[in-house]
């Protein structure tokens, strides 16, 4: 079965121990997962890798981080919670592998295909998710702002969105 597994995150191999070592809830969320459009489910994988680069910026991603992730994915993709959960925590696992490699060219597929609003609305996702413990840190302030330049924006943009969580951000509240 080719899944949604591969379908987002480009594998076309599966392990052959997959399909027996999956849990009934597993193989039906995937197969709930596997009935997206491909192209809401590409928009949905780079979107839920994006926001999981940020989170694991500091080197920690945490529970309110992936909380907070999976409000968003749920909200953006129209999914149940369970397949929210799922999502989260393959693009966490993703970024964790792969992260380093793969950080800019899924930020570049993600701004291939995605409109100006859903840039916008990315970006106020991601000071969501670093504000996630009631604090922004410089470490992952630099990596939305790197974000931003990859997917265009200017800094007068960046500026006028960042200025919304100031009271967030670590450098303006010690």
């Amino acid at each position: 079965m080719i899944s949604f597994f591969n379908r987002l995150f480009g594998r076309d191999d599966e392990p052959s121990t997959q399909v027996s070592s999956d849990t009934e809830t597993v193989r039906r969320i995937v197969g709930e997962l596997d009935r997206l459009d491909p192209a809401e489910a590409r928009y949905l994988a780079a979107f839920a890798f994006v926001l999981a680069r940020v989170a694991n910026s500091d080197s920690h991603v945490s529970e309110e981080e992936i909380r907070r992730m999976e409000e968003i994915v749920r909200d953006i993709g129209g999914l149940t919670e369970a397949q929210a959960v799922l999502v989260v925590q393959i693009a966490k696992s993703q970024q964790l592998l792969k992260g380093g490699t793969e950080n800019y060219l899924v930020t570049r597929e993600f701004n291939r295909i995605s409109d100006r609003g859903q840039k916008e609305r990315l970006l106020h996702c991601l000071f969501e998710i670093s504000a996630a413990d009631d604090s922004i840190s410089l470490v992952e302030e630099n990596e939305v702002k790197s974000i931003a330049s990859e997917l265009k924006f200017e800094q007068r943009e960046f500026s006028a969105i960042r200025s919304r969580y100031n009271e967030k951000r670590s450098i303006l509240t010690k």
